[in-house]
């Protein structure tokens, strides 16, 4: 694949997500941050269905899931991002994705791993453009703009590619469809400084850098002014096979360095672990088992709670008649009983 240096002289704000990222507790400026939950396994999440909620949460919007498209991302008004992501960390490792991009002028599809110290490691692909495809990365939040690589791809808004990542401590090996694209080495990267190397969760979403409230820079890099009424913009992402390197049930930093040799591994079988491998079905909410039931078979749980409600309505009534007739009769009985006694 051929570099593309027209959309690398865009290069200070691709990787605009990341200027939007924070961290509750940052273990560079303190020692009591918690510890992370690991994945400490190696598992193929097939969206066709609702991921159970001990494993993904959704951060923004909603996002949904069938078994043609995978979890799907849509953007229909402004303000709209749908995004969800990991709740464990991997500590080194894989992630291949399989994900059609989002079509529209500002639109931007991303992939994006993010930890608690701001190393960042993305894919992001622009809705005006089919054959591009962004690799960046940050290291502990500073805000460098001059990491980006651009590729070529097959068309990514008409067939779902193969999107991954390889990440160690001697470096990080971006692939399309399987063709290596690119390789950082922690020398590369200002020296180590700059090379993600701490605990990551993995974030997919989507969100229109065209928006019309943001700056005019920004809307340039995204390709234009998004307009709402052009939609709606969808990125689907089919699956995501996720390999923990660390194999941790935790991970936890041991001092406020940010390197990789400071990470605290906890053995055993994280809850993410025993989640997949020791309960057989993951668990979903009562509204995520609902909303992945069929539509005929919701239909017909209405029409059976209809049946059985109505058959509860006529009992009651019944009932009260019942009673109404034997509180009458008791009383003509009382009324008779008084004649005799007259």
């Amino acid at each position: 694949m051929r570099y593309l240096s027209g959309l690398l002289a865009a290069a200070p704000l691709l990787g605009l997500v990341s200027a939007q990222v924070s961290t509750s507790c940052n273990p560079l400026n303190s020692t009591d941050c918690p510890s992370d939950p690991g994945f400490g396994t190696d598992y193929l999440f097939n969206f066709n269905t609702t991921p159970s909620y001990e494993l993904w949460e959704t951060t923004a919007g909603s996002v949904t899931y069938d078994s043609e498209n995978g979890a799907g991302f849509t953007i229909k008004k402004q303000g709209d991002s749908p995004t969800i992501r990991t709740l464990f960390y991997f500590f080194f490792g894989r992630v291949e994705l399989l994900l059609k991009v989002a079509p529209g002028v500002g639109i931007v599809s991303s992939a994006m791993w993010l930890s608690d110290d701001l190393d960042e490691v993305d894919w992001e692909f622009l809705g005006v453009n089919n054959t591009a495809a962004s690799t960046n990365y940050f290291g502990k939040g500073l805000q460098d703009y001059h990491n980006a690589g651009v590729y070529t791809t097959r068309d990514n808004q008409a067939d779902f590619l193969n999107y991954t990542t390889v990440w160690t401590k001697t470096g990080i090996d971006w692939y399309i469809d399987g063709q290596h694209v690119r390789n950082l080495t922690p020398d590369a990267a200002n020296k180590t400084r700059n090379y993600p190397q701490t605990p990551m969760r993995l974030s997919l979403g989507i969100w229109a850098g065209g928006d019309p409230s943001l700056p005019e820079g920004t809307r340039e890099w995204a390709g234009g002014n998004t307009s709402y009424d052009q939609g709606p913009f969808t990125m689907y992402v089919k699956s995501a096979r996720i390999t923990d390197y660390g194999g941790g049930s935790e991970y936890a930093y041991g001092d406020t360095s940010g390197s990789w040799e400071s990470i605290k591994v906890t053995g055993g079988n994280s809850t993410a672990y025993k989640a997949i491998h020791e309960v057989q079905t993951p668990k979903l909410s009562i509204s995520q088992k609902w909303n992945n039931l069929p539509a005929g078979a919701r239909i017909g749980v209405y029409v059976a709670a209809g049946v059985v409600a109505a058959v509860l309505i006529g009992a009651l009534l019944w009932y009260c008649i019942k009673q109404r007739r034997d509180g009458a009769r008791e009383a003509r009985l009382a009324t008779e009983m008084e004649k005799m006694d007259l």
